[in-house]
């Protein structure tokens, strides 16, 4: 009876402490305020508007254009990027209209979606059309040669894919949320990178004090994970590999327990 009992503890405790981990790996919630939440979209990788995860970015444009967005990612998130495009109004449209959703990373390498519909068509009479695309696992290391997602700055480009004259230059809307989901100690690596991929976005002008010799630097993105890149070294990884420690010490006394006997037989003399 002893046994079950400290069989029975070990799983209760190892429960509590797995709870917090179970509940990280829930999709990340959206603020409340979207009061902060940029409403202008840019032209290009190096002028794209940056956007926090969770807020729900909006932007006004014309059919034709590349209209850019950043935002960041860390290690053992999921991203999902969704964007709704309104479009004009179908008396001013000619026929129907193909939208596409690229995301990049990083190093501008464009980046598979795991699921989604990241292309769609609407029809000549559709006043909106709805695009997404769910990024796979950010992987906190990978190989040179691999194209896997890793930490750092992503790009969103959305744009409307073949379009005839007529129909180029007209007036429509767009909103863009980006959201991830923890999938914790599943998508834990070994190793790390040095440092995330952060590029130059924009470019600013030192101005000195001889007017001659300004100099052109590079502005690095001002967004980043709440909790910073990559700081923390907890994962439910290491709750399941305590969990499975413990079954394995359990299973070895269970096993003594049962195997031992109950010692020598009354009936054999001590000294044989």
């Amino acid at each position: 009876m002893r046994i079950p009992r400290v069989l029975t503890a070990a799983l209760l405790l190892l429960g509590v402490a797995a709870a917090p981990a179970v509940a990280d790996s829930s999709p990340s919630a959206s603020p409340s305020d979207d009061s902060g939440a940029p409403t202008q979209a840019g032209t290009s990788f190096r002028t794209a508007t940056e956007i926090e995860q969770g807020q729900q970015a909006t932007a006004s444009g014309s059919s034709g254009d590349y209209l850019y967005w950043s935002f960041p990612a860390d290690a053992g998130q999921r991203p999902t990027v969704k964007a709704t495009v309104k479009l004009p109004e179908a008396s001013t449209r000619n026929a129907a209209q193909s939208w596409q959703l690229d995301v990049y990373d990083g190093l501008r390498r464009r980046q598979a979606c795991q699921y989604g519909a990241q292309t769609r068509t609407a029809a000549q009479d559709a006043a909106s059309v709805e695009l997404s695309c769910t990024l796979r696992n950010v992987r906190a290391w990978s190989e040179t040669w691999a194209d896997d997602p890793l930490p750092g700055t992503y790009y969103v480009r959305l744009t409307a894919i073949g379009l005839g004259a007529a129909d180029l230059g007209l007036p429509l809307s767009v909103e863009v949320q980006v959201s991830s989901k923890d999938v914790g100690g599943s998508a834990a690596v070994d190793g790390a990178l040095a440092q995330p991929l952060v590029p130059g976005v924009a470019t600013s002008v030192d101005a000195s004090e001889d007017e001659d010799s300004d100099s052109t630097t590079a502005t690095l993105s001002s967004l980043e994970p709440d909790d910073g890149w990559a700081s923390g070294w907890w994962s439910d990884r290491w709750v399941w590999t305590g969990f499975g420690g413990v079954l394995a010490a359990l299973a070895g006394i269970g096993g003594y327990a049962l195997t031992r006997g109950s010692g020598r037989p009354s009936r054999v003399p001590r000294g044989v």
